[in-house]
């Protein structure tokens, strides 16, 4: 598994004041990326997610930015953010002429049946790598409109927001993009009667199995000086793969399916 390795080539242009507090930098291949860092212990671990994350809605086949290890330069860090660059930054690239999926841009996204599969897709990615970030609260989700498409980011609370201690737990009712406005808009004049659910479980249990075929390779690059150890890593990841968490997530996710078509 080959992931670019970057330098930033000029000033940090952005610091973002979200939780990550990610900035934006232009680095070596002239894109620009939005990358995360180590700041805490606990930033390693959503460093993991991340690359894991990201990693794994490639193998599920979604529009996702590229990421990248980038080396942000020690004069080019903002003022109170030095401490960052004694380790790689994970960066997504930078899409340009999406819009950010929120309340008030659910209006500009086409009903079809197509962008409504994208949905419930990437809800079933989510429930199967438990990640708890993508609600009614928060889609991380861009949308292309030129293309009618999801863009799917932001992976840093899959495994139950970084949880490596514990074995995974199921997404509740109210974890899950299903339980949203964006959900009830593309999901109006539709029954259960509309998704092929035969057809998407083949599709889960066969983007399953491509991930479970790709996880040496993921370990195989995860960064020395995040100081994560991959046996921690990957025995979280073979929970993934357990038959029965398998069978559990999609009982879950169809019964959640169901119940959020059924009630509008």
């Amino acid at each position: 598994m080959a992931i670019p390795q970057l330098d930033s080539v000029k000033l940090i242009e952005h610091h973002y004041r979200t939780g990550e507090e990610p900035v934006l930098a232009t680095c070596s291949d002239m894109n620009a990326y939005i990358c995360k860092y180590m700041r805490t212990s606990l930033a390693a671990y959503k460093l993991v997610c991340e690359l894991v994350g990201s990693s794994m809605a490639s193998f599920w086949n979604f529009a996702s930015p590229d990421i990248a290890f980038v080396n942000i330069k020690q004069g080019h860090w903002p003022i109170g953010l030095q401490h960052s660059v004694n380790a790689t930054s994970l960066g997504s690239k930078k899409i340009e002429g999406v819009i950010d999926v929120n309340p008030s841009s659910i209006c500009d996204i086409q009903s079809t049946d197509a962008v409504f599969q994208q949905l419930i897709t990437i809800a079933l990615f989510d429930f199967w790598i438990a990640n708890e970030d993508r609600n009614a609260n928060n889609a991380n989700l861009l949308y292309d409109v030129i293309n009618s498409r999801f863009i799917s980011i932001d992976y840093g609370c899959i495994l139950n927001t970084a949880t490596f201690d514990y074995p995974l737990s199921q997404l509740t009712s109210t974890d899950s993009i299903l339980y949203s406005d964006l959900f009830r808009h593309l999901s109006a004049g539709r029954d259960c009667s509309t998704v092929d659910l035969s057809g998407l479980k083949d599709t889960y249990l066969h983007n399953v199995e491509r991930c479970k075929l790709n996880v040496n390779g993921i370990l195989s690059v995860l960064p020395v000086e995040w100081n994560v150890p991959h046996q921690v890593v990957g025995n979280k990841l073979t929970q993934l793969f357990a038959p029965e968490w398998i069978a559990g997530v999609w009982d879950n996710f169809v019964e959640q399916l169901k119940d959020n078509i059924s009630n509008g």
